[in-house]
């Protein structure tokens, strides 16, 4: 039970730092050509996993 939950998490903290570069790298101009959405879209796909994360933990 335990490792899936470190691997749920594992997958969490790549999506927010995947999320993070590109959004840094993006301002700096150097990723100009990843549209916004792209990048919304891997946030929210963090809080969704985080939520369905939160879920599972206390069932």
């Amino acid at each position: 039970m335990r490792r899936r939950s470190s691997r749920r998490l594992v997958i969490f903290w790549t999506i927010v730092a995947v999320a993070v570069a590109l959004w840094i790298l993006r301002g700096f101009g150097l990723l100009t050509i990843v549209p916004g959405f792209m990048i919304m879209g891997l946030w929210l796909l963090a809080w969704i996993l985080a939520l369905v994360n939160g879920i599972i933990e206390t069932r």
